[in-house]
């Protein structure tokens, strides 16, 4: 915690119980469920450190003795809006306003494709066909209401920052409109992740005015340097 403020836990489920496969099965398939650490391992963690600055990654096959851990330690979850817009049955959760305030929300992570990458076709990668990509960008225009002159990366800056997550986080890939090429990871990939660096030059004065009035607009600048007068986010305890 010496160089960040908080850590995210990946597969935060297997701390309930985690998925076991024998080490010379030829695929995951096949497969047992055992019990994880569960609350002894945050019970510890909060002895030593007090309100335990983590960040549960909720995400996939989530059962509710999950949600409790989390709730019962003030861990925030997590909400991708890339993935608000597809046919999976947890996509509405998505969806900000279904959002609450113990979530961190992204617009995408490391494992998603960025969102001009994502709205302009990549379809392959992330197992969505050429419709699903058409359908889900209409969708995302629809609901974000893209203004006349936006484009669809800023006005899912703005959905995220205008939610009621306590904590909003932007990759710099959509604060500049990158495309596929400035993808961060392709996960089931070995190789060709993990090398994009924004060079000098790509963040510009405009990029930076432009976040940082949107973080004002929405409460998230430290009160002494707002602005709007809507007020900033009051800091909530962990509960």
């Amino acid at each position: 915690l010496a160089l960040v403020d908080r850590v995210r836990l990946d597969h935060f489920r297997g701390f309930v119980a985690y998925w076991e496969v024998p080490g010379d099965a030829s695929t995951a398939m096949h497969g047992t469920w055992q019990r994880g650490p569960g609350a002894a391992l945050f019970e510890a963690l909060a002895a030593a450190l007090g309100p335990l600055p983590i960040v549960a990654e909720n995400l996939g096959f989530i059962t509710a003795d999950v949600e409790a851990l989390r709730a019962r330690f003030g861990l925030p979850g997590m909400a991708i809006l890339q993935f608000a817009f597809g046919s999976d049955p947890q996509a509405p959760d998505f969806l900000p306003h279904n959002y609450s305030p113990d979530r961190v929300a992204y617009t995408g992570t490391h494992d998603n494709d960025t969102m001009v990458g994502w709205a302009g076709g990549s379809a392959g990668d992330s197992g969505r066909t050429a419709d699903d990509v058409t359908r889900e960008r209409r969708y995302a225009e629809a609901y974000l209401g893209v203004a006349a002159g936006e484009s669809l990366h800023w006005a899912a800056i703005r959905a995220v920052l205008g939610s009621v997550a306590d904590i909003a986080i932007v990759p710099a890939q959509d604060v500049i409109g990158a495309g596929s090429e400035a993808r961060m990871n392709i996960p089931g990939r070995a190789s060709g992740n993990w090398r994009w660096r924004m060079t000098p030059g790509e963040l510009t004065p405009d990029h930076a005015s432009r976040l940082r009035r949107l973080t004002d607009l929405y409460g998230r600048l430290p009160s002494g340097d707002q602005t709007f007068a809507v007020g900033a986010r009051a800091e909530r305890a962990p509960t």
